[in-house]
């Protein structure tokens, strides 16, 4: 079960803070990990770029953050007296947004007198199936990650908190960057990735041939910007000419069947690397689509494993994973007899690898 034990549990709830990237978010979790409220704010400064900008990111976290806290607090019934530490986000991500979310946080932290943790986003989203009643009977070590979003894209095995071996990664774009980029081809906007799906369900996958990119290669690696040149060269004969409708709704259907095959061949390949592993897990915003996720499940089935993938709001960024990764972490500090986490002293890290993580249960070393 994923429930923490009342020997590795906080003194009362968490608040965790996530603002990474262009999601201002705040969750409070019970000590044994059930989400007491939870607030997502979806910035809308950035479509008009065509990305997210990390000024503009960051300056909307700074004016949402005292806000969003109090109004999640109100949502808990809860006050900041009631709460047993703060964790949030403090890499990898936009360094702007990262400053100031784990600024507020220390802060809080440091006015109440209660501990700091701080949280990988990666490793957050690596263990979101483990919250409870994501995976009936819980999500046991180990088990293979694909974390699949706008800027990562690899196959790590989970062997237990802190502990994580980066199996495969993309050499070039992320799949969530090249969804992104392909909507933009295609006229669709920016968030790109849930307009092409909507539009790939008026198309036929099988009716544009596309590349499919280390189909078949030794590995688990990933590659994706042969496949976005090979959408800008079908679109090419049209010049600055309105695509017809039913031949982008083609393209984009062709676009997204390539790579849900390129991915369950890459999955494929992860799994024999790790022989171990009983469950799948996919994560991150792109994990969302309906698509990849039916192509996940055939993949998991074909092998006898199981699969789980988070709630559709809890794919993209969110706080609850950062305050359950930050239960996690507490838990095996509380277990391994190592004292509560407090990073009052740990800096934003705008790159902040997974296999770092381990260093926490480790004595003698020390987070940079």
């Amino acid at each position: 079960m994923s429930h923490l034990s009342a020997t590795a549990q906080p003194p009362g709830p968490v608040l965790a803070i996530e603002s990474s990237c262009d999601e201002t978010a705040c969750a409070i979790l019970s000590p044994t990990g059930v989400c007491l409220a939870q607030r997502v704010v979806s910035q809308d400064g950035h479509a008009d770029f065509g990305g997210v900008v990390p000024e503009i990111a960051a300056r909307a976290h700074l004016a949402l953050l005292p806000g969003l806290v109090e109004a999640t607090l109100a949502d808990a019934g809860l006050s900041t007296t009631d709460l047993g530490f703060v964790a949030a986000s403090t890499g990898p991500g936009l360094i702007g947004g990262l400053i100031v979310g784990t600024s507020f946080a220390k802060g809080l932290a440091l006015a109440l007198d209660i501990p700091f943790v701080a949280v990988n986003h990666v490793e957050a989203h690596a263990l979101t199936a483990r919250l409870p009643g994501i995976v009936p009977d819980g999500a046991p070590f180990p088990y293979l990650l694909l974390l699949v979003s706008g800027g990562h894209c690899q196959c790590i095995a989970v062997d237990g908190v802190g502990h994580y071996r980066k199996l495969g990664g993309t050499i070039d774009d992320a799949a969530g960057e090249a969804f992104d980029k392909v909507a933009k081809m295609l006229g669709l906007g920016w968030p790109g990735g849930p307009a092409l799906e909507k539009l790939a369900q008026q198309g036929n996958p099988n009716a544009i041939p596309l590349p499919r990119p280390l189909l078949r290669r030794p590995g688990c690696d990933f590659s994706f910007s042969g496949l976005k040149t090979a959408i800008a060269q079908k679109l090419a004969p049209f010049g600055q000419d309105p695509l017809p409708h039913q031949f982008a709704a083609d393209l984009a259907a062709s676009f997204q069947q390539a790579v849900a095959d390129v991915v369950a061949d890459r999955i494929n390949h992860a799994l024999d690397m790790m022989p171990q592993a009983r469950l799948l897990v996919a994560a991150g915003g792109v994990a969302a689509n309906t698509t990849l996720r039916t192509r996940l499940e055939e993949v998991a089935q074909q092998r006898g494993l199981r699969f789980a993938a988070p709630p559709l709001k809890l794919c993209t960024d969110n706080a609850v994973m950062v305050g359950w990764a930050a239960l996690e972490t507490w838990r095996e500090s509380a277990e391994r007899g190592l004292p509560t986490p407090n990073d009052t002293t740990l800096r934003p890290r705008p790159r902040w690898p997974l296999e770092d993580m381990a260093q926490r249960f480790e004595p003698g070393l020390t987070q940079a």
